[in-house]
């Protein structure tokens, strides 16, 4: 935890400046809706990027330093996006309700143990036949440079698969600034039973 609050005091490589091409193509296409939840919303570029498109967007962090940025980049650019310093295993506690959540490279971070408390916390929030999509590090991304763990497909199916419906898993890319990374990933869209 306090590695993350660290790196967000510079600029950390995951951090792009733009949203994640794979949210802002899902999100053209219409698949983004209503009022959104981006968990682990660095330094807020899909949130901001979400709510000048028009969403009702919120971000969430358990990096005090993300949270810092993401507000002083949404004040700087006249977003309305709402930032929150919270834990994504206990999203209950923010008290709200969403249409749509994204993660956009948190899951690939989380322990085993945590796997099953994020599902769980991330049904507390998301209304019932709400959307879930998902972006991260796959197994065929090369390991030689370190990063995030690597995520198969059948551990995204296994995790979200009590409480959920997964509608797809596909191959992707998820940006970022090192050189020499393919960005292989996955993105999945599950729905909230």
């Amino acid at each position: 935890m306090q590695y993350f609050d660290r790196e967000y005091l510079g600029r950390p490589l995951w951090e792009i400046d733009r949203p994640q091409p794979e949210f802002v193509r899902l999100e053209e296409a219409g698949e983004i809706r209503g009022r959104v939840l981006d968990v682990g919303c660095g330094t807020g570029e899909n949130t901001i990027w979400f709510a000048g498109r028009g969403h009702e967007s919120w971000g969430i962090d358990f990096s005090a330093n993300a949270i810092a940025r993401a507000r002083s980049k949404a004040a700087e650019r006249g977003s309305s996006a709402t930032f929150r310093e919270a834990n994504a295993l206990s999203l209950g506690a923010l008290g709200e309700r969403f249409d749509t959540v994204t993660d956009s490279g948190l899951f690939h971070t989380l322990l085993d143990k945590h796997r099953a408390p994020y599902s769980e916390s991330l049904r507390a929030v998301l209304r019932p036949g709400g959307r879930f999509f998902l972006l991260c590090f796959s197994e065929e991304e090369p390991s030689s440079w370190g990063g995030p763990r690597r995520i198969s497909a059948h551990e995204l199916t296994t995790t979200f698969d009590d409480g959920w419906r997964r509608e797809w898993i596909r191959p992707a890319r998820y940006d970022v600034r090192l050189p020499g990374v393919e960005g292989k990933a996955w993105l999945g869209a599950f729905t909230r039973r």
